[in-house]
C-alpha cells in the first residue's frame, strides 16, 4: 500500500485578507473584523499587522481595541467572503476529486497516486499556493505529510504563506518539540490536565506509555497515544462520501435573543436541505449544535419517520429540539443543524409525498433551480430580511 500524501491548505487571515482586497487602502495595517466591542463582540479575524500587538481569533473586540486602538474595524461581507473560498476551493478540486473542505477557509487534499498528472505533493503544495495568490490574490499556508493530523499542525507552524513538508517516518520528531496545545484536538481542559502532569511538550506525552494516558483519561488516552506519535489513519472526507451534512454559524457576539436565534435555524435548514438536495440523498436523522458564551457545547439529535431533503422537516425537528436544549435567555456563540443517516434519493421521490410534503419538494426545486442559475442571494425569505446579517460570521476563521 503506497504511502499517503496529504496536504492541508489554510488561507491566512482570510476575512482580513478578502477585506484587504475589497479596500486596498488598508492593506498592509492593522485590521481586525469581528462584531461590535459595545455588544461584546468578538475577533473573527485579525490581519498579521494587527497580531503584532497581540490581537487573536476569539478575543473580545474591546480587549484587541485597547491592545491595537489604531485597528482598522470591519463588520464582515460574508457573500465576498463566499465567493473567494469558492474560487479557491475550485482550483483545489482541479487536482484531485478527494478534497474535504473542513471550514471556509480550509481544506484537506489526498494527492497520493498523482505524481504522473502534477509531480510530488510539495510540488502540488507550491503549485496550489501560488495560483490561490495569483489567481485568488489571496495567502495561504500549507503543510504537507503522510496524514491529516501532522499535515494540519505543519501548516500552521510559520503562517503566513509557510510551506512546510514532513517527510514519511518523521512524523514523532517533528511534534515532539512543539508544545502540548499544538496537537490537533488537544483543547484548554486537556492541555491543563496534561500540564498538572508534567507533560508540556508532544515529546513528553509520546513517552508516556498508552496504558498510563488510558488509565487517565479513558479511551481518549489512547488517542492521545496516537496522536503523540504522529499517527491519523482518518480519510480525507469527500461530501459525496459523508455519513452526514451540516451548518454551522458562529455569532460574531452572543446571542440571547428566541427570535434571532429561531431565523438562524431556519435559515441553517434551508441550506443544510439544499445541499442534500444538490448531492442527491435525504437523512433520515436531524441533530442539533448548541455552544453557549462560555463555550459549553451541546449536542442533540432525533430521528424522522422517514428521511428527508425538506427544510420544513429538518427545520421542525431542530426547532423541537432547541426548544428542549436552550433555556430561554442563555448566550449562545454558536448554533447548527446536521442531519445524518444519509440515504440516496429515490427517482419517484415525488410520489412520496402528499400534500403539503409534495408542494414543498416542487417548490424546492424550482427553488434549486433558481440558485443554480442567478445565485444563493436572488430569492430569500421574507423572515430574514428581519434579520442583521452582519450579526454572525459564516465558519470559523480558525485563526488562519
Amino acid at each position: 500500500m503506497p504511502t499517503r500524501s496529504i496536504i492541508h491548505l489554510d488561507l491566512d487571515a482570510f476575512f482580513a485578507s478578502v477585506e484587504e482586497l475589497l479596500d486596498p487602502a488598508i492593506a498592509g495595517k492593522p485590521v481586525i473584523v469581528g462584531g461590535d466591542p459595545l455588544a461584546r463582540g468578538v475577533v473573527s479575524s485579525a490581519s498579521y499587522a494587527a497580531r503584532a500587538f497581540g490581537v487573536r481569533s476569539a478575543m473580545p473586540m474591546g480587549q484587541a481595541l485597547r491592545l491595537c486602538p489604531q485597528a482598522i474595524v470591519r463588520h464582515g461581507h460574508f457573500a465576498e467572503y463566499r465567493r473567494y473560498s469558492e474560487q479557491a476551493m475550485a482550483i483545489l478540486a482541479a487536482y484531485t476529486p478527494l478534497v474535504e473542505q473542513i471550514s471556509i477557509d480550509e481544506a484537506f487534499l489526498d494527492v497520493t497516486g498523482c505524481e504522473r498528472l502534477w509531480g510530488e505533493a510539495p510540488e502540488i503544495a507550491r503549485t496550489l499556493q501560488r495560483r490561490i495568490l495569483d489567481e485568488c490574490r489571496l495567502p495561504s499556508s500549507v503543510g504537507v505529510a503522510t496524514n491529516k493530523l501532522v499535515a494540519k499542525i505543519a501548516s500552521g507552524l510559520r503562517k503566513p504563506r509557510a510551506l512546510v513538508v514532513v517527510p514519511a517516518g518523521e512524523e514523532a520528531s517533528f511534534l515532539a518539540p512543539l508544545r502540548i496545545e499544538e496537537l490537533w484536538g488537544v483543547g484548554e481542559v486537556a492541555a491543563r490536565r496534561l500540564h498538572d502532569l508534567g507533560l508540556h511538550t508532544i515529546g513528553d506525552l509520546a513517552a508516556v506509555p498508552r496504558e498510563t494516558l488510558i488509565y487517565a483519561f479513558g479511551s481518549y488516552g489512547a488517542v492521545l497515544h496516537e496522536h503523540a506519535h504522529g499517527r491519523d489513519g482518518s480519510p480525507v472526507v469527500t461530501e459525496g462520501r459523508r455519513r452526514s451534512l451540516s451548518r454551522e454559524e458562529t455569532f460574531a457576539r452572543d446571542v440571547a435573543d428566541e427570535g434571532e436565534l429561531t431565523r438562524v435555524l431556519l435559515r441553517l435548514s434551508d441550506e443544510v436541505a439544499a445541499r442534500l438536495r444538490r448531492h442527491g440523498v435525504q437523512g433520515r436523522v436531524v441533530g442539533l449544535k448548541l455552544r453557549t458564551g462560555d463555550f459549553v457545547t451541546l449536542t442533540r439529535r432525533a430521528t424522522l419517520p422517514q428521511p428527508t431533503d425538506l427544510a420544513p422537516a429538518i427545520y421542525e425537528r431542530a426547532r423541537q429540539l432547541f426548544r428542549r436544549a436552550w433555556k430561554p435567555g442563555t448566550p449562545l456563540r454558536l448554533l447548527g443543524v446536521g442531519v445524518a443517516g444519509l440515504v440516496e434519493t429515490p427517482a419517484y421521490q415525488l410520489d412520496l409525498f402528499g400534500g403539503g410534503e409534495q408542494r414543498w419538494a416542487r417548490l424546492s426545486q424550482a427553488l434549486d433551480e433558481i440558485h443554480a442559475r442567478y445565485g444563493a442571494e436572488a430569492i430569500r425569505r421574507a423572515a430574514f430580511l428581519e434579520s442583521d446579517e452582519g450579526d454572525w460570521l459564516e465558519g470559523e476563521d480558525g485563526g488562519g
